[in-house]
């Protein structure tokens, strides 16, 4: 049966070590997208240099959220979430997971391996969120917190919100190294020399037709 856990940000290691790949979560409390390659080549820049984030990092939820915004009267609004594909980050997020310290990351795809090895280190899941999903997850905003980076288009700035039961979400990779994406690359493998075998006797067949 699976367990739905409604989270209250920041997330102790403890806690989220206790979360088990496939339960579903809602958050409570302040997450941070992170949605462009230049905004996560700008927070490795700043860890090369030892400088401080322009926000609160450490311990956080680092989330591959694409948002549509805007801004009123000098106020900034995210009008709407959706999720990005993580693999596109796979380069950055073993440090950023690592240094950072980060409890929850998340998107949609999953990540490799070498970042899964740095969950288990760090204490941190991964958290898949529904692809497409953008009314349930967008009436989960509240607030937006603070905005970094506005050189940028709005969809890569640094944004930090407060939400209210986002999700629902899924674990895809718990901190113990446990993976959705993993199980099911392993089973499509598995699969792989029978299916070969079935198309192979087909052309037979239809060669002797």
């Amino acid at each position: 049966m699976t367990t739905l856990h409604h989270l209250e940000l920041p997330l102790t290691e403890a806690q989220a070590r206790s979360l088990r790949v496939g339960d579903q979560v809602r958050l409570y409390g302040e997450v941070v997208l992170c949605a462009g390659m230049t905004t996560h080549e700008r927070l490795a820049a700043l860890l090369d240099r030892g400088q401080a984030m322009p926000t609160n990092l450490h311990g956080g939820a680092l989330l591959h959220l694409g948002s549509y915004s805007q801004e009123n009267d000098g106020r900034f609004e995210v009008l709407y979430l959706n999720p990005t594909t993580s693999t596109r980050f796979n380069a950055f997020m073993p440090r950023l997971i690592r240094e950072l310290g980060l409890r929850i990351t998340g998107g949609k795809g999953g990540l490799d391996a070498a970042s899964v090895q740095a969950m288990r280190e760090a204490g941190c899941v991964y958290l898949s969120f529904l692809g497409g999903g953008c009314t349930l997850l967008s009436e989960a905003i509240r607030e937006v917190v603070d905005v970094h980076w506005n050189d940028l288009v709005h969809h890569y700035r640094l944004v930090k919100l407060k939400v209210e039961g986002l999700g629902p979400a899924t674990v895809g990779i718990d901190a113990h190294g446990n993976s959705l994406y993993g199980d099911l690359a392993e089973t499509a493998r598995s699969r792989l020399p029978d299916i070969l075998a079935k198309m192979a006797e087909r052309r037979t067949s239809a060669g002797q037709e």
